[in-house]
């Protein structure tokens, strides 16, 4: 279960760190979506900041052992972002395509659940 959350987490860090980069980076590209004014550019650039925080503190608490408890805890802020992001993307598409983004931020709201819950509950990193 151990290598299994920490695959996961890896992969969730991976995508929150990309994500919150093209967020706080290329907002012209972002802007091209319609639901891009849902909020104004430096809220986007806040999230963007936000999932980069969360992507480092998914790692480096629990590799270095030094206050390992951020690591349930910036997995929950990410699966619950991810679920806000995933009612404002729902708002302009619900269709399953890989170009939707809501696909993509409801798997990280649930792998971000997984790590959440398996670093708090099943094997917490001590």
């Amino acid at each position: 279960m151990n290598i299994l959350l920490w695959v996961v987490q890896v992969a969730l860090a991976v995508l929150s760190f990309a994500g919150g980069a093209y967020k706080v980076f290329s907002f012209d590209e972002l802007a091209k979506m319609p639901a891009t004014g849902a909020l104004p550019r430096a809220g986007w650039g806040a999230l963007g900041g936000f999932e980069m925080v969360c992507a480092v503190l998914l790692i480096v608490p629990a590799a270095t052992k030094w206050m390992p408890v951020l690591t349930p805890f910036a997995a929950a802020a990410l699966a619950l972002e991810s679920l806000a992001l995933a009612g404002v993307y729902s708002r302009y598409s619900l269709k399953l395509t890989a170009t939707n983004p809501l696909v993509w931020v409801v798997a990280m709201a649930l792998m971000a659940a997984f790590v959440a819950y398996g670093r708090y509950a099943l094997r917490p990193v001590a």
